[in-house]
């Protein structure tokens, strides 16, 4: 089986808000400004992180998840990074052994070595023990070292590493400092395009790793090439030209999605509902989710872009709206702060957005053209007439999933579906 050679590292932590993903994005970011290519990869269902490591990098990155994805999906993403990329970095999700599949069933199942972030604050030679319990609760594991994050200085670091068992590799450890930290807000991080200055950040955390052993090069891996028959495919989209929403408002887009439907031979056009004045000419319509609830008023005001989308689902025309593009085809929205706004108007109802969260994990939605597999992640509730046509299903619960609501061609829901898990689903979404 052919295989191809490249430097790998798998970030990650025994929690999450340990700092994976700026010591990720330092990482990226102290690699690209040496001119070497590398590759970031997020592991989980997450939109936010993945924009921070992109900037990062100066590269898209893709999810590498067991779950949505499968294990011929995620070899291929590896063995083509392998290709082009000086090297490749994975950032987990959660802790090392969180989840079913779990980041260390990934970085097993790949060899790829792992970098434990530990954040050290408020203690010292502890750090051994949690560091110790991550290495070697699987000693199947390839484990690479471990790194203290937020130290209070080098006493600190130092009392960090007195406490790190012999044969295990201690990096260095990097302060705390507010000029490294990234903003965060219900959803997450804010997005990168909203950090005015986040590249200012991301030089400053790459120049402090420069001062620890972990500015090296890691260890090259050797990722095996996908089963041939898994790069088969059909061109069901061809000729087919498909108007995604992409600015502040809508951004929770992964690549993988948007490779997968030019894949499959679409023509993938892009367009604001914030600023423009109507669709550009198009077959389909794709709204994924984001913020709209941050921009009620320039979304309520756009009224021809509502004209012209209503136009398109009373003429039967395909559309796939997820969580916050669905939030816009409603009538109204209200935010956190209780300001309400009218919207799009083409699905009944009202959403509410809520200052806890409301629904997190993965599912299984039943969609035309198959089960696709995806995940939801919403602070929103809706409140309808309009009766499901379906409802996804939980992977970790029996408890209702998602509703799937339907109007001619248009499909709505809060479920984020992953494509790559059902390509012919998605090409049925679609297809005129």
């Amino acid at each position: 089986m052919p295989r191809r050679s490249c430097p790998a590292l798998f970030v990650s932590a025994p929690a999450s808000g340990q700092g994976k993903t700026t010591v990720t994005a330092a990482l990226a970011r102290h690699h690209a400004e040496l001119g070497r290519a590398v590759q970031v990869f997020k592991t989980g269902a997450d939109f936010l992180d993945p924009m921070i490591l992109e900037r990062a990098s100066g590269r898209p990155v893709y999810q590498l998840d067991l779950w949505m994805g499968g294990e011929e999906h995620c070899r291929k993403l590896l063995y083509d990074a392998a290709d082009t990329a000086d090297l490749i970095l994975v950032e987990s999700v959660m802790g090392l052994y969180d989840g079913t599949p779990s980041s260390a069933d990934l970085a097993r199942l790949f060899g790829i070595p792992v970098l434990a972030v530990i954040d050290a604050q408020a203690m010292a030679q502890t750090f051994g023990a949690i560091a110790h319990g991550l290495a070697h609760y699987s000693p199947a594991l390839p484990f690479h070292g471990v790194l203290a994050n937020r130290v209070a200085g080098p006493g600190h670091a130092a009392l960090t590493a007195q406490g790190v068992p012999a044969g295990l590799r201690f990096l260095g450890g990097i302060s705390r400092d507010a000029a490294f930290e990234l903003p965060d807000r219900h959803l997450g991080l804010v997005q990168a395009q909203e950090v005015t200055d986040l590249d200012r950040r991301l030089s400053a955390v790459a120049a402090a790793l420069r001062g620890t052993e972990l500015a090296g090069v890691p260890p090259a891996v050797d990722f095996s090439a996908p089963d041939a028959d898994a790069q088969e495919r059909e061109r069901p989209l061809a000729g087919v030209r498909i108007g995604i929403a992409r600015d502040r408002a809508f951004s929770f887009l992964y690549p993988a999605n948007l490779d997968l439907l030019r894949a499959l031979g679409a023509e993938l056009v892009f367009f604001s509902p914030l600023t423009a004045s109507g669709l550009p000419p198009v077959d389909s319509i794709y709204l994924p989710g984001g913020y709209p609830e941050l921009h009620l008023e320039q979304l309520s005001a756009n009224r021809e872009m509502a004209a012209a989308l209503e136009k398109h689902v009373r003429a039967g025309k395909p559309a796939y709206a997820e969580c916050g593009g669905m939030l816009y085809l409603l009538r109204s929205l209200t935010d956190q702060q209780g300001r309400q706004a009218a919207l799009a108007g083409i699905l009944p109802g009202h959403g509410i957005v809520h200052a806890r969260l409301q629904s997190l994990g993965y599912h299984t939605a039943p969609l035309p053209g198959g089960d696709m597999r995806g995940h939801t992640f919403h602070h929103s509730t809706v409140e309808t007439p309009l009766a499901p046509s379906s409802r996804t299903e939980r992977a970790q619960s029996s408890a209702p999933g998602e509703a799937i609501y339907r109007r001619e061609r248009l499909v709505a829901t809060y479920f984020h579906g992953y494509f790559p898990s059902s390509p012919r689903a998605a090409a049925q979404l679609f297809r005129p």
